[in-house]
């Protein structure tokens, strides 16, 4: 554990330096995170206030399931980008054959946009909040416990993402998903109780419903632990289930794929 620390300060020490010369990213960034929140904004007084989703200010509703879902998608793809990255560039096949663990490599490599991703995920509920003065009442232990298991949960996907790209090269399908499916079906822009029965149970099948549900309650309705109590045994039972199982075909994959001498093929 010692050693795995210490080779995450060094990559967040050398992708900090980067960052740091690159700043103007961070900036444009920053600047469409504030575009999208005023579009949001304006979309939420054409709507009026009749409308409040499960209790709350749509626009608080907004901010939270955009943000969040935002993260995960945004999280999934630095893993997907760490693997192909090194498959464009040859690289793979000889990291793979370090001392490190391939999972932990790659879980390295995603560290720092991982942080990047925290940090513009904590600008944009803030603007929300703040500078749009969209209505909260925080239980903070309970927002930082739900978001925990958000990053086990994204690593979770992107380690799927990884093991898909290494498998069929195919990985760029996991974030379509997450990108252009999931949403519709786990409340980011309108309650899930909206959906027919069918899609509404299926809703209960994908564990971003309950993270949405939960941030909700915590950032916006100041639910105790015990009101959160559900989704967070959910929560758990999803994160103990989908890690150890991504990180488990992760390794085969990688195994297969050393086998086969197809690490590299891109």
């Amino acid at each position: 554990m010692p050693r795995f620390f210490d080779k995450m300060r060094a990559v967040l020490r050398r992708d900090l330096l980067t960052a740091i010369r690159y700043r103007s990213g961070f900036a444009l960034t920053l600047a469409g995170a504030i575009v999208e929140l005023a579009a949001f904004f304006y979309l939420s007084r054409a709507i009026g206030p009749g409308f409040r989703p499960d209790g709350v200010d749509y626009f608080s509703f907004l901010v939270v399931g955009t943000g969040i879902y935002t993260f995960l998608v945004m999280s999934v793809n630095s893993f997907l980008s760490t693997v192909q990255e090194a498959q464009q560039t040859g690289t793979l096949e000889v990291l793979m054959t370090t001392a490190t663990p391939p999972a932990t490599l790659v879980f390295l490599s995603a560290i720092s946009a991982l942080a990047r991703n925290l940090i513009q995920f904590f600008v944009y509920i803030v603007a929300g909040l703040l500078v749009f003065r969209a209505p909260a009442q925080v239980n903070l232990p309970a927002c930082l416990l739900v978001f925990v298991f958000t990053l086990l949960i994204a690593t979770s996907f992107g380690m799927f993402a990884a093991a898909i790209q290494i498998a069929v090269q195919k990985g760029a399908a996991m974030v379509w998903l997450l990108g252009s499916g999931l949403w519709f079906l786990t409340g980011t822009l309108f309650p899930v109780s909206s959906l027919p029965d069918p899609l509404h149970a299926l809703s209960h099948l994908i564990p971003i419903t309950y993270l949405l549900d939960a941030m909700r309650l915590a950032l916006l309705e100041d639910a105790s632990f015990s009101r959160l109590a559900s989704d967070l045994l959910i929560l758990a039972a999803f994160s103990a289930l989908l890690l150890p199982l991504s990180l488990l075909i992760f390794s085969r994959t990688v195994r297969r794929a050393r086998t086969l001498g197809t690490l590299s093929f891109y």
